[in-house]
């Protein structure tokens, strides 16, 4: 009896060993939970964008910092997968994601949240369960819709928002959006810094990507660096139609031309029969014409505007947004200024720098643009330049202080303001008038622009 007791107490005193060697080489070893027990000298107060005072976790018993946090992870496709994983990972427990995707058979190659029966559903309703089902802590909440779908009340619920699009021009509407939460007084200064909601950025290129800490009216924000994303790349409608020669051309001939001619509603980028059904003519037309490199990846590259993604990027730059969102929202250490850019084609490359805010940037600055113009441009050619000069804006509308001189939305309006289109700026405003321009790329942000016409145009006119 006494030997079986002997070997229970060495059994229990080897258990206790392992457990307590398991326990030293974890504090050894460090985890989040030390990082956010212990004074640091490089609290985010001491870093060049400080945005809060690091206090250490005093009593354990006390919940985390993170613990009522609550982010939003907007995209849940190539970098939503991992941001979401790296959240999980760092116990933050309060996540919600957004998406309108569906699932595609081309996305479980990287995108591992998802297995091959969850193709056709939704990526944010998948993503959300797996995260939500593996790691108990987790209370990851899904939303399937586009995000201009969402009131802004929604955005101002959260503590930070980590994007992951893979679309300009959605970027640009959070960007507005968020940006616009801010309260400013009449000078455009910030009133209330407590509506300030910091955005995570991350985006993805090939071997390339980014990720960046936009603090709305503190930094320079996504539209204030526009320029680094050129305009999408379209083709000459008769080269399309006409003399193809590249097998983008066939795809874009297939989804533009013949698609229209076939089917009564929009085509759906996100239903594998409908880009089925674009690849198919696209191999067609680009056997008639003798032209090789039609694929089907390529085919979801053009019509959705989609450069392939490589996973090991994706998980860097995840990784990059989501040690921001820490430090964010914790002060633990000091966060990025305001820019990183990684360049993995050439090797393990990083740079960071600090992009100066836009003095005119339409989103999170207050000053009104000013344009030189021709006083016998018509209302039509001006909103042709706020769409290609470097606004790019994409259906603008305006207004005027004696009433509203074109109106995109809704139709009735856009019908009883369609005569002005072809008229002459001197015959609807008076030189140096203000002119208020809204789209939908600037959510609820509004533009001020003073118009001023050419000399000669004011001396032919006197």
């Amino acid at each position: 009896m006494k030997r079986k007791n002997d070997e229970s107490t060495m059994v229990n005193d080897i258990v206790s060993e392992v457990q307590n060697e398991e326990l030293r080489r974890k504090e050894d070893r460090g985890d989040l939970s030390t990082l956010l027990s212990r004074a640091s000298p490089f609290g985010n107060e001491t870093g060049a964008l400080a945005n809060g005072e690091f206090e250490p976790i005093v009593n354990f018993n006390n919940p985390s910092p993170l613990a009522n946090k609550r982010v939003l992870v907007v995209g849940a496709g190539g970098l939503g997968c991992e941001i979401l994983k790296d959240l999980a990972m760092s116990h933050v427990p309060n996540v919600e994601v957004i998406d309108l995707d569906s699932i595609d058979v081309t996305n479980l190659n990287r995108q591992f949240l998802f297995r091959q029966h969850d193709v056709g559903s939704s990526k944010a309703d998948v993503a959300a369960k797996f995260i939500n089902n593996r790691c108990s802590w987790m209370n990851v909440k899904a939303h399937h819709g586009k995000i201009q779908d969402k009131d802004v009340s929604f955005y101002q619920s959260f503590d930070c928002i980590i994007s992951g699009l893979d679309n300009i021009e959605a970027r640009r509407w959070l960007n507005a959006t968020v940006c616009g939460l801010v309260e400013v007084d009449d000078d455009g200064d910030i009133s209330d810094f407590s509506t300030i909601i910091p955005i995570i950025d991350g985006g993805t290129e090939g071997f390339s990507g980014q990720a960046r800490v936009i603090l709305p009216r503190i930094t320079s924000c996504f539209e204030c660096t526009l320029d680094l994303f050129p305009p999408q790349k379209s083709f000459p409608l008769c080269t399309v139609a006409q003399t193809p020669r590249l097998p983008e051309h066939c795809i874009a001939y297939a989804f533009t031309l013949q698609w229209p001619k076939e089917f009564d509603r929009k085509l759906d980028t996100d239903s594998p029969e409908d880009m089925r059904w674009v690849f198919d003519k696209a191999l067609e037309r680009s056997k008639k014409y003798n032209i090789s490199g039609v694929t089907y990846m390529l085919t979801m590259g053009v019509v959705k505007n989609i450069i392939p993604a490589v996973a090991s990027t994706n998980a860097i730059v995840s990784a990059a947004c989501v040690n921001e969102t820490i430090k964010i929202l914790t002060y633990c250490s000091q966060s990025l200024n305001t820019y990183m850019m990684y360049n993995g084609s050439a090797g393990v490359y990083s740079h960071t720098y600090t992009p100066e805010k836009k003095d005119d940037c339409p989103v999170c600055s207050s000053v009104v643009r000013k344009m030189t113009v021709s006083a016998k441009m018509s209302l039509n050619e001006l909103i042709q330049q706020l769409r290609e000069g470097d606004l790019r804006l994409k259906a603008p509308s305006i207004t005027s202080a004696t009433g509203t001189l074109y109106m995109q939305k809704p139709p009735f309006l856009e019908k009883q303001t369609r005569p002005n289109l072809d008229k002459a700026l001197n015959e609807l405003i008076e030189d140096g008038e203000e002119l208020t321009v809204t789209d939908p790329t600037f959510s609820h942000t509004s533009i001020g622009v003073t118009m001023t016409f050419k000399d000669d145009d004011i001396i032919m006119n006197q």
